[in-house]
């Protein structure tokens, strides 16, 4: 009987493993996101308003730079955000508890950063 309870554990501990896993993806950067406004400052509020509304601390650095930091409960992401009037990127730069390999990183950080995309265009066609 003491027998099968640590099969069943060891079984558990096994499971626990492959689903945590499974919870990482490729991490995925915005590479020349076109942009479509006339001047830096344009592209820079739109930028600021979008990722504030996700919840996005936004902290310009220097002309066309913004560093932006994302806290979910106890997960921290933070990317740099180069722009001019032409295009924008959006590139990893740390995190904390999110599993980041050097290739993976935990699945939720891509969701955040295709739904700072997505919002930063939606500003951009506002300007």
């Amino acid at each position: 009987m003491q027998s099968n309870k640590k099969i069943v554990l060891l079984a558990i501990v096994a499971a626990a493993l492959v689903l945590g896993a499974c919870r990482t993806a490729t991490l995925q950067n915005v590479n020349d996101a076109p942009v479509g406004v006339e001047t830096m400052e344009q592209a820079r509020e739109a930028i600021m308003r979008a990722g504030a509304g996700l919840g996005w601390e936004m902290n310009p650095q220097d002309e066309g730079h913004i560093e932006a930091t994302l806290r979910v409960r106890d997960h921290m992401a933070k990317v740099d955000i180069m722009y001019d009037t032409d295009s924008y990127d959006i590139i990893y730069k740390d995190s904390e508890n999110l599993r980041y390999d050097g290739d993976k990183i935990h699945q939720n950080y891509n969701g955040w950063i295709q739904n700072l995309r997505r919002d930063i265009n939606n500003e951009m066609r506002l300007m």
